[in-house]
């Protein structure tokens, strides 16, 4: 029988979140359709989907990024949908346009919202127009290599600041700079780096904490006026400013601080008319946990999100057809009950003490923990696959919950400890380390943690 929502949603994403995204789609009786490069004929996802299309070379922007490839395999197969997972076209309003143009339904935010988000000037001013301060610095782009407008920001402004890329994430094109000595040598390296990654030079100046702490409160909006904050997600163990592991609820904030966050989360969501699924980011030093700073909106799902299901028993992508179908958001989740804690590691094929230096390779021989309903893995590979230079090093994601947070440490580690993957390098013995350490044992880490403790010799 022919599911309510879609006959048929095509998927344009690869590796573990396409294959996520197919587990709900088949339980609530929707057709898939899978996209792939030449590097991911063999793939998983194009296995487990009911029909896949080639879309062309292994380069990401010969395949994932083919816009027009991605809307002829939809037309092709006859799709009714696609759900962009996360990464590559999920947060480009122009690509959200063209699905609604050929007369599909996107599954994330409209076009116009990307457009506010996806740009983190604009962002910024979404964030001071609905009464959400932003982290101290400037309001617009510094002038194209002028470094004299730049060092009187900075003496503005105190350092150390930080030098960001306007467009992009990941943290991709951010510098941290200390004194006016370093200045000059990180606005061109940044603005470099963004040219190269996103084709947009431009960066931008903000103050940079000392103890930062990186919190995000996952929301959902529908068309019917609708928006619920389902609770927050710490992402403060970062290496690269780029996260490796989640949990929620954050072991810094109380019932006080954390309405706090939601109250401003839901504001700047509000004010921009947002719909659908997506991550009010913020950031907060630990002296101060109630005064939370806007960051950005990451305007889709996000790659932690099985920490709130986790904690909610909701499934979110099922959440995303259904507001994207025009529905309401269901009574669950309007009324949220989070309980206990969860915690989510992300599994990459990289050397956390040689700098996290990526290392694709083969995956010749894999075992998974055991799962049940405390414990959850979301993976891209399996045994025979092979981690290639191409595309992000994340090989899977494990995901624990326990009634308390010591309970979610030690379950996750006992999965950790049944996790085999070779001959391939991956970074489990590091999270191993990282769940035994004193100082996230004491939830007193913050964004530089990682990356210290990495230097760290072993004990």
């Amino acid at each position: 029988m022919a599911s309510p929502l879609f006959d048929k949603v095509l998927i344009a994403n690869r590796g573990e979140i396409a294959r996520r995204i197919a587990r709900t789609c088949k339980r609530l009786g929707i057709a898939t359709v899978a996209v792939y490069s030449d590097a991911d004929e063999s793939a998983p996802h194009v296995r487990e989907c009911d029909e896949a299309v080639r879309l062309g070379p292994a380069p990401v922007k010969e395949s994932y990024l083919n816009v027009e490839a991605i809307l002829a395999a939809a037309k092709q197969t006859g799709a009714q949908a696609i759900h962009p997972g996360y990464g590559l076209v999920s947060e480009k309003g122009s690509f959200a346009r063209a699905v609604v143009e050929a007369g599909l339904v996107f599954v994330g935010p409209p076009g116009d919202v990307l457009d506010q988000f996806g740009d983190k000037m604009k962002a910024r001013h979404v964030a001071l127009a609905a009464g959400v301060p932003p982290v101290p610095g400037i309001d617009a782009p510094l002038p194209a290599g002028d470094v004299e407008i730049a060092r009187q920001e900075c003496a503005r402004i105190g350092y150390p600041i930080v030098v960001k890329a306007v467009g992009g994430g990941g943290g991709i094109g951010m510098q941290i700079v200390r004194d006016e000595a370093g200045l000059e040598r990180a606005l061109k390296s940044c603005s470099d780096r963004a040219a190269q990654a996103f084709g947009d030079a431009r960066v931008y100046l903000e103050r940079y904490l000392e103890q930062p702490r990186h919190i995000e409160i996952q929301v959902f909006c529908d068309t019917h006026g609708n928006a619920v904050a389902l609770g927050e997600r710490e992402c403060s163990l970062q290496r690269r400013h780029q996260k490796v592991l989640e949990e929620s609820p954050s072991p810094l904030l109380d019932d006080a601080a954390r309405a706090t966050f939601f109250r401003r989360a839901l504001d700047v969501v509000k004010h921009a008319n947002y719909v659908n699924a997506g991550t009010v980011e913020m950031i907060v030093d630990a002296r101060s946990p109630a005064e939370p700073y806007f960051l950005e909106v990451n305007a889709r799902l996000q790659v932690e999100h099985p920490v709130t299901e986790m904690c909610t028993g909701l499934d979110l992508v099922e959440a995303q057809l259904r507001v994207a179908k025009g529905e309401p958001l269901p009574p669950e989740l309007l009324s949220v009950q989070r309980r206990g804690h969860a915690i989510e590691v992300r599994i990459y094929a990289e050397e956390p003490r040689k700098g996290f230096l990526p290392r694709p390779g083969p995956i010749d021989q894999v075992t998974w923990p055991k799962t049940d309903a405390g414990l959850r893995v979301d993976a891209g590979v399996e045994q025979g696959s092979k981690v290639t230079p191409f595309y992000d090093p994340m090989i899977a994601k494990i995901i624990a919950h326990a009634p308390d947070r010591a309970s979610a440490i030690a379950r996750l580690d006992a999965a950790l400890a049944e996790l085999s993957i070779g001959p391939c390098i991956t970074n489990t013995e590091f999270l191993r380390d990282v769940l035994k350490s004193e100082r996230f044992g004491s939830g007193a880490y913050d964004t530089l943690f990682a990356e210290a403790f990495a230097k760290q010799p072993r004990t």
